[in-house]
């Protein structure tokens, strides 16, 4: 038994980016054997017998046992999970039910055949996907493999069986598997038990039988077999025989670079590389120099296929446009650190080997500080592999471009017919380069290469003596050869400009749309605006249409704008785009998770959550990782920009907080105060009546009472505005609205303040023109209360308290002065804040804060203002204005007097 965790390999750069939780992520348990039949699924099912006879909770997911009577025996009680069937193209499939197992939720769950491929129509297209599922859920998962079956074996297996395995399993799946079980047996026994029949074989599997089952193939493959186990229980192993002189291998802080080209060949160079990658411990990068652009905006390819290959296994890919391939390799290998160069031998002659030197040799002259590994194509021995066409695809827009060339060699024609008495034939034969060149720039290098023909026979068959007839003659043969090897290269360089031109162009155009994102929404954050600009200026520079899906409250996606959404991003793509979501992977189209969807969709992910996701509808069934890439950027600054507008709403729910929370202390601090000091007064004289009352004379009564009165009024005082405060506060406050005269309400204030303004001279000037007017009386009045209790503390004793009523244009304006000590400069704009009281050098003077506040917020309910200054002589004055009915102008009170 080897027992390796995930994270001995995250060092690596070998384990994709799957994010789960690794305290509630369920145990993998793999049960690995070198080849069918050595008893992998056996195994499995005695261990999992031996859990459930220890009560654990533990299920069969999927197993066929194929009439073989030794698994039928062991699965005899087990419980297991109904497996689901799928129809498609009237054909039934069997196939793991994932989501009954995540809701069923066991301890363990059974599952035979990681390697195999799900129905067509399934959420995932392999089955080790759907394994992924259940362990993000929590569950733990037992399951078997075949040697063959990884992937970066795959290849040396079937070159030793063969036979190559028809499914495998990227190697970070294996890597980050907790336990792995080793089932072996001797080739005898292995050899025994299939000349007895009892060993069910996949169709295809094996090549011959009668050529695998031998003693030389099966140790071959069991070598493979303890390899593996003996890397992932040390996997420094290669650095320590370094170390020991064993063997020679490059140091292992270092990178492996592999380079990648456009042929079938690369799939073997990547396997390659992975190993010996995998065998140093180190990180490692598959790089492809594109001389022509043709891998950047491609949707397809060997390229693409290659390097999707690459990503899978663990690779870090790079695309780079230049024309020296050698070059751009040494340079891109010096500033990786690469230590070891993986690179293929192509099936060329001796004499072009002579002629042209291959990479391998090239680079070793650009004294590169790292081995160089050269890895035999493994076809060069076998049969050729079949001519890959050259032949641009046909199609009514190529037919269009040919159409075009022959209408410039004709136009080119008639010309050179007009001039043949003033041009020697040589000028004429130069007139043809100018379609050559057009149709190249144009239409690319094959209508160059029919124009170049067409030219040449034209040419021959108008204008070479005898006219009007081919034929060759010595002195035009060498011409002739010229005329069709400029052609070619013309043609040739013209479309490699014409594609570099194109894929700076596709560049330049995605780096500007992406600063002009960035510089858009730099200070926005409405979340609106920025998913707006985000579509547009993505749609613009991707030329695919995409849309955005954002998460409601209760975590359900809807889509943003119906109107900006790609046309197959309907309901139906629900699913795809929840599931992006949840796992923060991408779904759809050209992935392995429901590719039969038509979008592709990616997670809009941050470090800690994941804000929406980005729909795209792209053109055909793969993208390039050059195109991967750049919708990931995309992704990753709509990521940051939504994320962004999420911090901003929790720093303004915290500031709110922190409000609520300075101004609930603020309040409690106010109020306790308030409130204490007339209940000590209230207590205070009370209890002094009935304890000694017959001691007091009625003079010394009458004082306790009006003490108790007074103290009471200031109690009622403070509720009343901690209650309107509330009202206001929540909106609650709606104004009854009657005729009220200013009169009468300065008049019920005064009178609340008998006792305190009795020993104050009071000066009450209303003008005789002041009409009734609509409003709340009640709050009125209460405005007046807070405005008079205010003057009274803030003013001495026996100083003067003066109160004006008059018409000022079209508004009702009444002042309260005071001859007190006024109001600082600096805290007038403050003044009507919620619990701001001046700070004065006598000390506090007693209050909530909340008078005038309450003041301004009655008057703004009336239509009204109220400000606050200070007199020259001293002291300060409070003026509020309420704006007048034009229907009560009739009202007016008939007698105006001045009080005093």
């Amino acid at each position: 038994m080897v027992e390796t965790k995930a994270e001995k390999h995250e060092r690596c750069g070998n384990t994709p980016p799957r994010v789960t939780d690794k305290a509630r992520r369920g145990k993998l348990t793999v049960f690995l054997g070198a080849a069918a039949g050595v008893g992998m699924t056996v195994a499995m099912l005695e261990k999992a017998r031996a859990l459930q006879q220890a009560n654990v909770d533990i299920v069969i997911g999927w197993i066929d046992p194929h009439g073989q009577p030794e698994l039928q025996r062991l699965l005899a009680g087990m419980r297991k999970i109904p497996d689901r069937v799928r129809e498609y193209k009237a054909a039934s499939f069997a196939e793991l039910d994932v989501d009954s197992i995540i809701l069923r939720k066991p301890t363990v769950v059974v599952i035979d055949e990681l390697a195999r491929a799900n129905a067509p129509g399934s959420r995932h297209t392999k089955r080790f996907q759907d394994v992924e599922d259940l362990l993000a859920a929590g569950i733990n998962v037992f399951t078997t493999l075949d040697i063959r079956n990884i992937e970066s074996l795959s290849e040396t297996a079937a070159r030793i069986t063969g036979a190559g395995a028809r499914e495998t399993v990227p190697d970070y799946f294996v890597e980050q598997a907790d336990t792995v079980t080793i089932v072996d047996v001797s080739p005898e026994e292995l050899i025994r038990r299939y000349k007895e029949g009892r060993l069910w074989l996949p169709p295809g599997t094996v090549g011959k039988p009668d050529a695998f089952f031998r003693p030389e193939t099966i140790n071959a493959l069991r070598g493979l077999l303890f390899r593996l186990a003996a890397e992932r229980e040390c996997p420094g192993l290669g650095k320590r025989l370094k170390e020991c002189g064993s063997v020679s291998v490059p140091p292992a802080a270092g990178r492996v670079m592999v380079c990648v080209d456009a042929t079938p060949f690369s799939v073997h160079l990547i396997r390659a590389g992975r190993r010996l990658a995998s065998s140093l411990g180190t990180e490692w990068l598959a790089v492809h120099i594109d001389t022509v652009g043709s891998a950047i905006g491609s949707g397809g390819g060997q390229v693409a296929e290659n390097m999707r290959l690459a990503e899978e296994l663990g690779a870090k890919t790079l695309i780079i446009t230049a024309k020296d391939v050698v070059g751009h390799l040494a340079d891109t290998a010096r500033s990786n650190n690469v230590a070891a160069v993986v690179v293929g031998r192509a099936c060329r002659g001796p004499l072009r080997r002579f002629l042209s030197p291959g990479v391998a040799d090239k680079l070793a002259g650009h004294s590169l500080a790292a081995d160089i590994y050269v890895v035999r194509n493994p076809h060069e021995a076998g049969p050729a592999a079949p001519p890959v066409s050259l032949a641009p695809p046909a199609g009514p827009q190529s037919r269009l471009h040919y159409a075009g060339c022959a209408m410039m060699v004709a136009a080119i024609t008639a010309l050179g017919w007009l001039l043949r008495n003033h041009l020697e034939l040589m000028n004429i034969v130069l007139l043809y380069q100018i379609p050559v060149v057009l149709s190249a720039f144009w239409w690319g290098r094959w209508p160059s290469y029919f124009t170049a023909v067409c030219s040449v026979l034209v040419f021959n068959f108008i204008f070479v003596p005898p006219v009007f007839a081919i034929r060759v003659y010595d002195r035009f043969v060498l011409s002739f050869i010229t005329f069709v090897v400029v052609s070619y290269v013309v043609g040739r360089r013209t479309e490699v400009l014409r594609d570099e031109a194109a894929a700076a162009r596709q560049r330049e155009r995605s780096t500007r749309a992406m600063f002009d994102f960035s510089r858009a929404i730099a200070a926005v954050i409405d979340l609106d605006t920025i998913v707006s600009e985000f579509i547009s200026q993505a749609t613009d520079a991707l030329r695919w249409r995409i849309a955005v899906f954002m998460p409601d409250e209760k975590g359900q996606l809807q889509k943003w704008d119906d109107r900006q959404a790609p046309a197959g991003c309907d309901k139906n793509e629900a699913a795809a785009a929840q599931w992006a979501y949840t796992h923060r992977q991408s779904a759809g189209k050209s992935t392995d998770t429901m590719p039969d969807a038509d979008c592709l969709y990616l997670p809009l992910a941050t470090v800690d959550a994941t804000v929406g996701v980005l729909a795209v509808d792209i053109d055909g069934s793969t993208i390039s990782p050059e195109q991967r890439r750049l919708l990931e950027t995309w992704a990753g600054l709509a990521s940051i920009a939504l994320e962004r507008v999420r911090l901003t709403e929790r720093a303004r729910e915290a500031a709110l907080l922190l409000e609520s929370e300075r101004l609930r202390t603020a309040l409690i601090n106010s109020v306790s105060h308030e409130l204490r000091t007339p209940l000590s007064l209230i207590i205070g004289s009370s209890s002094t009546l009935l304890e000694t009352e017959a001691t007091f004379s009625a003079g010394e009564r009458r004082e306790l009472l009006e003490n108790i009165k007074h103290g009471a009024n200031r109690m009622d005082r403070v509720v009343a505005n901690l209650l309107d405060a509330a009202r206001l506060e929540s909106g609650l406050l709606q104004l009854k609205t009657d005729w009220c005269d200013i009169e009468d309400i300065i008049g019920a204030a005064l009178r609340r303040f008998t006792d305190q303004i009795k020993d104050r001279p009071l000066t009450v000037a209303i003008s005789p023109d002041t009409p009734l007017l609509r409003g709340d009386c009640v709050l009125l009045e209460q405005v007046m209360v807070n405005l008079i209790d205010n003057a009274t503390k803030y003013s001495p004793p026996g100083s003067q308290l003066e109160i004006t009523a008059s018409v000022v244009k079209d508004k009702i304006a009444v002042t309260v002065a005071d001859h007190g000590i006024g109001i600082p400069e600096p805290e007038l704009v403050r003044i009507f804040d919620k619990f701001y009281r001046i700070q004065h050098r006598e000390g506090n003077i007693g209050g909530t804060g909340l008078g005038l506040a309450i003041c301004k917020s009655i008057l703004e309910a009336h239509g009204g203002t109220i400000k606050a200054e200070n007199r020259p002589g001293g002291g300060a004055s409070f003026t509020f204005d309420i704006p007048i009915n034009d229907n009560t102008s009739f009202f007016q009170s008939s007698e105006r007097r001045e009080l005093s």
